[in-house]
Protein backbone atom coordinates (compact mmCIF):
# COMPACT_ATOMS: atom_id res chain seq x y z
CA UNK A 1 0.00 0.00 0.00
CA UNK A 2 1.39 3.56 -1.54
CA UNK A 3 2.43 6.14 1.23
CA UNK A 4 -0.46 8.80 1.30
CA UNK A 5 1.33 12.48 1.81
CA UNK A 6 -0.30 15.95 1.07
CA UNK A 7 1.21 18.22 -1.17
CA UNK A 8 3.32 20.94 -0.39
CA UNK A 9 1.22 23.60 -2.75
CA UNK A 10 -2.23 22.17 -2.90
CA UNK A 11 -3.30 20.86 0.72
CA UNK A 12 -6.84 18.97 -0.49
CA UNK A 13 -4.51 17.35 -2.81
CA UNK A 14 -3.01 13.81 -2.43
CA UNK A 15 0.48 12.73 -3.25
CA UNK A 16 1.16 8.64 -3.39
CA UNK A 17 4.24 7.23 -2.82
CA UNK A 18 5.01 3.54 -4.00
CA UNK A 19 6.38 1.31 -1.24
CA UNK A 20 9.30 1.17 -3.61
CA UNK A 21 10.77 4.31 -2.28
CA UNK A 22 11.28 2.63 1.34
CA UNK A 23 12.61 -0.96 0.00
CA UNK A 24 16.31 0.00 0.52
CA UNK A 25 17.87 -2.91 -0.72
CA UNK A 26 17.37 -1.32 -4.59
CA UNK A 27 17.91 2.61 -5.17
CA UNK A 28 14.68 4.11 -6.34
CA UNK A 29 14.88 7.16 -8.35
CA UNK A 30 12.34 9.63 -10.16
CA UNK A 31 9.45 11.95 -9.48
CA UNK A 32 6.05 11.83 -8.02
CA UNK A 33 3.32 14.53 -8.30
CA UNK A 34 -0.28 15.64 -7.31
CA UNK A 35 -3.30 15.65 -9.26
CA UNK A 36 -2.52 19.48 -9.83
CA UNK A 37 0.66 19.26 -11.69
CA UNK A 38 3.46 19.77 -8.22
CA UNK A 39 6.45 17.35 -8.84
CA UNK A 40 8.96 16.59 -6.67
CA UNK A 41 12.20 14.33 -7.07
CA UNK A 42 12.70 11.34 -5.84
CA UNK A 43 16.87 10.67 -5.30
CA UNK A 44 18.14 7.44 -3.96
CA UNK A 45 15.19 6.59 -1.96
CA UNK A 46 14.76 10.07 -0.60
CA UNK A 47 11.46 12.39 -1.33
CA UNK A 48 12.42 15.89 -1.86
CA UNK A 49 9.63 18.33 -1.20
CA UNK A 50 12.16 20.91 -0.97
CA UNK A 51 14.48 20.83 -3.61
CA UNK A 52 13.12 24.30 -5.71
CA UNK A 53 11.21 25.82 -2.42
CA UNK A 54 12.14 29.51 -1.22
CA UNK A 55 14.82 28.50 1.84
CA UNK A 56 13.08 28.98 5.06
CA UNK A 57 15.02 30.29 7.78
CA UNK A 58 17.21 27.85 10.02
CA UNK A 59 18.95 28.69 12.97
CA UNK A 60 23.08 28.32 12.87
CA UNK A 61 23.20 25.03 15.09
CA UNK A 62 20.31 23.65 12.00
CA UNK A 63 22.38 24.84 9.54
CA UNK A 64 25.29 22.73 10.42
CA UNK A 65 23.22 19.66 9.97
CA UNK A 66 23.73 20.15 5.99
CA UNK A 67 27.39 19.22 6.19
CA UNK A 68 27.93 16.03 5.33
CA UNK A 69 30.77 15.27 8.28
CA UNK A 70 28.25 16.46 10.48
CA UNK A 71 25.83 13.79 9.38
CA UNK A 72 28.34 11.13 8.87
CA UNK A 73 29.66 11.50 13.20
CA UNK A 74 26.51 12.41 14.81
CA UNK A 75 25.23 8.83 15.25
CA UNK A 76 28.47 6.97 16.01
CA UNK A 77 30.45 9.20 17.89
CA UNK A 78 28.30 12.25 19.70
CA UNK A 79 24.21 9.78 19.31
CA UNK A 80 25.48 7.37 21.39
CA UNK A 81 27.54 8.51 23.69
CA UNK A 82 25.43 11.91 24.44
CA UNK A 83 23.24 10.82 27.03
CA UNK A 84 25.88 9.10 29.36
CA UNK A 85 28.03 12.59 28.96
CA UNK A 86 24.97 14.55 29.44
CA UNK A 87 23.31 13.03 32.22
CA UNK A 88 26.40 11.73 34.09
CA UNK A 89 26.10 8.32 34.64
CA UNK A 90 25.49 5.60 32.77
CA UNK A 91 23.29 5.42 30.20
CA UNK A 92 23.55 3.69 26.92
CA UNK A 93 21.58 3.61 23.95
CA UNK A 94 20.28 0.85 24.86
CA UNK A 95 18.65 2.19 27.97
CA UNK A 96 17.06 4.53 25.41
CA UNK A 97 16.30 1.60 23.14
CA UNK A 98 13.92 0.23 25.99
CA UNK A 99 12.08 3.56 26.89
CA UNK A 100 11.35 3.89 23.31
CA UNK A 101 9.80 0.86 22.93
CA UNK A 102 7.73 0.45 26.33
CA UNK A 103 6.10 3.87 25.80
CA UNK A 104 5.80 3.53 21.93
CA UNK A 105 4.60 0.12 22.08
CA UNK A 106 5.02 0.13 17.85
CA UNK A 107 2.90 -2.34 16.52
CA UNK A 108 3.24 -4.07 13.01
CA UNK A 109 -0.56 -2.34 11.78
CA UNK A 110 0.90 0.73 12.69
CA UNK A 111 2.17 4.09 10.96
CA UNK A 112 5.10 6.11 12.74
CA UNK A 113 6.64 9.33 12.00
CA UNK A 114 10.23 10.29 13.15
CA UNK A 115 10.47 14.00 13.34
CA UNK A 116 14.28 15.84 12.57
CA UNK A 117 15.28 12.53 12.28
CA UNK A 118 18.97 13.01 12.07
CA UNK A 119 20.41 9.90 10.95
CA UNK A 120 16.94 7.98 11.91
CA UNK A 121 17.57 6.06 14.97
CA UNK A 122 14.37 5.94 16.17
CA UNK A 123 13.02 4.82 13.13
CA UNK A 124 15.46 1.95 12.46
CA UNK A 125 14.48 1.05 16.26
CA UNK A 126 10.66 0.68 15.75
CA UNK A 127 11.18 -1.39 12.80
CA UNK A 128 13.35 -3.54 14.45
CA UNK A 129 10.76 -3.73 16.88
CA UNK A 130 8.06 -4.06 14.71
CA UNK A 131 8.95 -5.59 11.22
CA UNK A 132 5.66 -4.59 8.85
CA UNK A 133 5.18 -1.51 10.63
CA UNK A 134 5.68 1.94 8.50
CA UNK A 135 8.08 3.82 9.38
CA UNK A 136 8.30 7.61 7.73
CA UNK A 137 11.40 9.87 8.71
CA UNK A 138 11.72 13.42 8.24
CA UNK A 139 14.28 15.88 7.84
CA UNK A 140 15.24 19.20 6.44
CA UNK A 141 18.68 17.92 5.73
CA UNK A 142 19.80 15.83 3.16
CA UNK A 143 23.17 15.22 4.04
CA UNK A 144 21.61 13.57 7.09
CA UNK A 145 19.14 11.91 5.44
CA UNK A 146 21.41 10.23 3.26
CA UNK A 147 23.56 9.09 5.94
CA UNK A 148 20.29 7.82 7.07
CA UNK A 149 19.65 5.80 4.59
CA UNK A 150 22.83 4.14 4.40
CA UNK A 151 22.49 3.00 8.05
CA UNK A 152 18.83 1.51 7.37
CA UNK A 153 20.16 -0.24 4.45
CA UNK A 154 22.74 -1.25 6.43
CA UNK A 155 20.45 -2.61 9.07
CA UNK A 156 17.78 -4.11 6.81
CA UNK A 157 15.58 -2.09 7.75
CA UNK A 158 12.60 -0.17 5.36
CA UNK A 159 12.26 3.29 5.81
CA UNK A 160 9.93 6.08 3.79
CA UNK A 161 12.65 9.38 3.96
CA UNK A 162 10.79 12.67 3.04
CA UNK A 163 12.92 16.12 3.00
CA UNK A 164 10.70 18.51 4.34
CA UNK A 165 10.40 21.50 6.98
CA UNK A 166 8.51 20.27 10.43
CA UNK A 167 6.80 23.78 10.71
CA UNK A 168 4.58 22.44 7.71
CA UNK A 169 4.83 18.66 7.67
CA UNK A 170 3.45 16.88 4.29
CA UNK A 171 0.79 14.51 5.87
CA UNK A 172 -2.83 14.96 6.66
CA UNK A 173 -4.02 15.35 9.88
CA UNK A 174 -4.43 11.85 12.10
CA UNK A 175 -2.12 10.09 9.76
CA UNK A 176 0.01 8.45 12.46
CA UNK A 177 -0.63 6.02 15.45
CA UNK A 178 3.06 7.39 16.92
CA UNK A 179 5.27 10.27 16.60
CA UNK A 180 8.90 10.47 18.03
CA UNK A 181 11.36 13.21 18.33
CA UNK A 182 14.77 13.04 19.55
CA UNK A 183 17.17 15.95 20.67
CA UNK A 184 15.55 17.79 17.74
CA UNK A 185 13.41 20.04 20.13
CA UNK A 186 16.16 22.45 21.45
CA UNK A 187 17.26 23.15 18.09
CA UNK A 188 13.72 24.55 16.75
CA UNK A 189 13.33 28.14 15.64
CA UNK A 190 9.60 27.61 15.98
CA UNK A 191 9.04 24.91 18.42
CA UNK A 192 5.22 25.62 18.88
CA UNK A 193 4.49 25.37 15.49
CA UNK A 194 6.54 22.21 14.92
CA UNK A 195 4.50 20.54 18.57
CA UNK A 196 1.29 21.91 17.20
CA UNK A 197 2.12 19.62 13.72
CA UNK A 198 3.06 16.77 15.65
CA UNK A 199 -0.56 16.45 17.40
CA UNK A 200 -2.22 17.30 13.90
CA UNK A 201 -0.68 14.23 12.09
CA UNK A 202 -0.87 11.79 15.24
CA UNK A 203 -3.83 10.00 15.76
CA UNK A 204 -6.32 10.94 18.53
CA UNK A 205 -5.69 7.80 20.33
CA UNK A 206 -1.46 7.98 19.59
CA UNK A 207 1.26 8.20 21.57
CA UNK A 208 4.70 10.79 20.91
CA UNK A 209 8.00 10.05 22.16
CA UNK A 210 10.00 13.27 22.98
CA UNK A 211 13.64 13.73 24.27
CA UNK A 212 15.70 16.83 25.02
CA UNK A 213 17.07 18.94 26.83
CA UNK A 214 16.34 21.04 30.03
CA UNK A 215 17.81 23.78 31.93
CA UNK A 216 20.68 22.81 34.21
CA UNK A 217 20.55 23.52 37.91
CA UNK A 218 23.96 23.87 38.30
CA UNK A 219 25.52 27.34 37.46
CA UNK A 220 28.18 26.18 35.41
CA UNK A 221 25.77 24.17 33.55
CA UNK A 222 23.46 27.58 33.01
CA UNK A 223 26.42 29.67 31.89
CA UNK A 224 27.30 26.76 29.11
CA UNK A 225 24.22 26.75 28.26
CA UNK A 226 23.35 30.29 27.62
CA UNK A 227 26.54 30.23 25.61
CA UNK A 228 25.41 27.80 23.18
CA UNK A 229 22.24 29.98 23.18
CA UNK A 230 24.30 32.08 20.16
CA UNK A 231 23.39 29.41 18.02
CA UNK A 232 19.95 28.51 18.25
CA UNK A 233 19.86 26.13 20.43
CA UNK A 234 17.25 26.57 22.99
CA UNK A 235 17.01 25.09 27.30
CA UNK A 236 13.53 25.21 29.29
CA UNK A 237 13.09 24.29 32.21
CA UNK A 238 10.37 20.47 33.09
CA UNK A 239 7.46 22.90 33.66
CA UNK A 240 8.30 25.57 30.51
CA UNK A 241 8.72 22.17 28.59
CA UNK A 242 5.30 21.38 29.80
CA UNK A 243 4.25 24.42 28.84
CA UNK A 244 5.02 24.34 25.77
CA UNK A 245 3.29 20.74 24.81
CA UNK A 246 0.14 21.84 26.53
CA UNK A 247 0.03 24.72 24.31
CA UNK A 248 0.38 22.68 21.41
CA UNK A 249 -2.78 20.19 22.23
CA UNK A 250 -0.77 17.39 24.26
CA UNK A 251 -0.72 16.18 27.68
CA UNK A 252 2.23 14.48 30.06
CA UNK A 253 1.47 11.14 30.65
CA UNK A 254 4.28 9.68 31.54
CA UNK A 255 8.00 12.07 32.15
CA UNK A 256 11.35 10.92 33.34
CA UNK A 257 14.72 13.19 33.90
CA UNK A 258 18.18 12.22 34.01
CA UNK A 259 20.57 15.18 34.78
CA UNK A 260 19.64 17.55 31.95
CA UNK A 261 17.77 14.88 29.70
CA UNK A 262 14.02 14.02 29.44
CA UNK A 263 12.13 12.46 28.55
CA UNK A 264 9.04 12.71 28.15
CA UNK A 265 5.74 10.39 26.91
CA UNK A 266 2.71 12.67 25.70
CA UNK A 267 -1.19 11.59 24.63
CA UNK A 268 -3.35 14.47 22.47
CA UNK A 269 -5.38 16.28 24.98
Amino acid sequence: MALQIRSPLHERESIDIPDKASELSMPFNGTISSPKGDEYFVKNNVIDLLSGTKEKEYSLAQSTNHWRLTASVYEDLWRKRSLSLLTGEEFPIAKEEELLLEWVQPSNSGSYLDVGCSTALYSRLLKKAAPNSRQVALDFSNAMLLEARLKAEADQTDIFFIRADARDMPFFGQTFDGVVMGGTLNELTDELKVLYECRRVLKSDGVMFMMHLIKSSHWGGRFLQESVGVSGIQFWSVNESNTLFERAGFRVEEQITRGIVCFTKLRPA
